[in-house]
């Protein structure tokens, strides 16, 4: 399985365009390869440098295998057009929310997608610690695509 983030190359700087510091919206994300048996996908952003621990940016999931990506600037709602639902992140709102570390130090943001074996249908605006728990045992493989971001 492969995804790639687009405006910037896996292990290089976020653009500022997709921070607080910028328009603060989400990027264009596409994969290819899903493994056999794959019913749905899920994906995660986070920051594993964030002073008082892993901050959760992003959880969109329910994602449908009838799409090669995710498109740019997805709206904050809890459910999108497309049939995907996105979760509460750590900033405590719905859908994503650009890097914003404290000023001074470069942080690692992870995106992580799932593929995912069949579950029941999960509800929109679930924290990070319920998707982690919904998603246990369910997960068939996962790849990762990291950028850097430092406030200026």
């Amino acid at each position: 399985m492969k995804i790639v983030v687009a405006g910037f190359e896996n292990g290089e700087e976020i653009p500022v365009r997709f921070s607080c510091d910028g328009a603060d919206r989400s990027p264009a994300i596409e994969w290819s390869d899903l493994p056999e048996g794959t019913d749905s996908l899920a994906l995660i952003m986070d920051d594993p440098d964030a002073p008082m621990g892993t901050f959760t940016h992003w959880i969109i999931y329910s994602i449908g295998l009838n799409h090669g990506g995710l498109d740019a600037s997805l709206p904050s709602d809890g459910k999108l057009e497309s049939g995907a639902r996105q979760g509460k992140n750590d900033f405590g709102n719905i859908g994503y929310g650009g890097p914003c570390p404290p000023r001074g130090r470069s942080h690692r943001y992870y995106f992580r997608l799932f593929a995912l074996k069949p579950a029941g249908r999960i509800e929109a605006g679930i924290s990070r610690k319920e998707f982690d728990g919904e998603i246990g045992g369910r997960i068939i493989e996962v790849v990762s695509y990291m950028g850097n971001y430092k406030r200026k």
